[in-house]
């Protein structure tokens, strides 16, 4: 692998965005030097372009194997490199078979090779009947585990209850993972509303106290758990509902490790702006109200909302009732893998975020939260050298057209972004340049506690 460096007037660090050259050997970050230094080795100009870490993005559905026709691996890598996305974590579903227990995820590592054009960790699960593989599988390599508290519309991947909480917690404390939570309770039979294409009956079915019932019930158990001498690391995954928020915040003063994401569709969209019939806006949680958006917002600058990661939830066009405008029956999920950064940024820097701040939301603080913060989210000596090349200024109109990932459909067709990724670099290897893929996928699997090939 070349050795060569990247100056910029804008490169984000540590010490926040200033001059830099960065300097790269064998796929890692050797040196940071003053922008005017010489050095024996290529040096290239970025002029005023930004030099940021690659984004990680910790909630990915990549569906491979057993749900290719959803989206696989290469597709999904490719959209995630043309985003400026070097690393990404594999949820367990809706692939086939789901991700819990150690024989599945072998598959899984099978069905990637030769397929990945950035680094990818895993998320196995935890389902009612696997607790007692729970221990083998968290020893196999997955970087956590992730469960639903409400139907997940796969019956392979059926939810769980509080008793079957209990008896995982100790477990996954054990191994000081995160435990990821689809946190959703039906507390008024979903079933028995007649939604059809209205989107604003199908936002009535699934109200907020759903979220933050099942907040309530992850922080009543992990306070008993904390009690009994384990400090689970609980994780609330696609946070929607800001009334949910003052309880993640008083459980973090209460002393537990307790985190919640949200996700670039719920900060950049809103309810009152979806009309009837536009399936692809369906998710669950669902998009709602403009104040609830902006209440996300404040969370993300006042820390209670720890990241931002994208849940590409992608499936195929016929599922989605496109044609029909059923929402009751779409699929729910928003694909736009690639477009995140843009998404957040045009609206972040309407409400005095800086470039560095969505650095640490989709970059630094991922990798923490992911376990891979030695080695992956910021640009600094002995690190990854996965950057990602931005125009902050720069806009364009998302289209069909130039979507990466599988089936080119997404809610955004249409919408001006400002911020377009200029290049992405993997572990030093340039992967996406303008609109190409470069060379071969190179990507490699990240596991627990095994280090990685560079």
């Amino acid at each position: 692998m070349k050795n060569f460096a990247l100056k910029s007037s804008k490169v984000i660090t540590s010490d926040g965005m200033g001059p830099c050259c960065v300097e790269i050997k064998h796929g890692l970050i050797h040196a940071l030097h003053d922008v005017g230094k010489s050095l024996d080795c290529p040096i290239e100009d970025l002029g005023d372009l930004v030099l940021m870490p690659g984004l990680v993005d910790s909630h990915v559905h990549i569906n491979e194997p057993g749900r290719t026709e959803w989206e696989g691996f290469n597709t999904a890598t490719q959209a995630a490199a043309a985003g400026g996305i070097t690393t990404l974590v594999d949820m367990p579903l809706n692939c086939i078979p789901v991700t819990t227990t150690k024989a599945a995820f072998m598959e899984k590592l099978e069905a990637v090779k030769d397929k990945l054009w950035v680094d990818c960790g895993f998320w196995g699960g935890v389902i009612p009947d696997n607790i007692e593989q729970l221990d083998e599988l968290l020893c196999s390599g997955v970087l956590g585990v992730k469960s639903f508290l409400i139907d997940s519309g796969i019956a392979e991947f059926p939810k769980v209850d509080a008793n079957h909480i209990r008896l995982a917690m100790p477990i996954i404390a054990k191994h000081g993972v995160p435990y990821l939570i689809h946190a959703e309770l039906d507390c008024n039979g979903e079933s028995e509303v007649d939604i059809g294409n209205s989107y604003q009956k199908f936002l009535a079915s699934r109200p907020k106290k759903w979220e933050n019932d099942a907040v309530q019930m992850m922080i009543d158990l992990a306070t008993e758990s904390y009690d009994k001498g384990n400090n689970i690391k609980v994780h609330v995954v696609h946070l929607s509902s800001d009334e949910a928020l003052e309880k993640i915040t008083k459980a973090k003063q209460d002393g537990l490790e307790f985190t919640a994401e949200t996700c670039p569709h719920y900060l950049t969209l809103e309810a009152e702006q979806i009309p009837d019939g536009k399936t692809l806006f369906k998710c669950c949680p669902p998009i709602r109200e403009n104040k609830n958006r902006e209440h996300l917002w404040q969370a993300l600058k006042q820390g209670v909302i720890s990241f931002i990661v994208s849940d590409h939830s992608p499936c195929t066009p016929q599922l989605k009732n496109i044609d029909s405008g059923d929402i009751e029956k779409a699929w729910g999920g928003i694909s736009a893998l690639q477009f995140g950064l843009p998404l957040i940024w045009t609206e972040a820097r309407q409400r005095d975020f800086t470039l560095e701040d969505i650095s640490k939301l989709m970059s630094l603080e991922t990798a923490k939260f992911a376990g891979l913060d030695k080695i992956k989210g910021k640009i600094a000596e002995g690190y990854h050298a996965d950057l990602l090349v931005f125009d902050e200024q720069a806009s364009f109109t998302i289209s069909n057209e130039m979507i990466k990932h599988r089936h080119k459909i997404t809610p955004y067709v249409g919408r001006e972004v400002q911020g377009k990724i200029i290049k992405t670099f993997v572990r030093g290897q340039l992967v996406f340049s303008g609109d190409d893929f470069i060379g071969i996928p190179s990507g490699q699997v990240l596991l627990k506690n095994e280090p990685i090939k560079i």
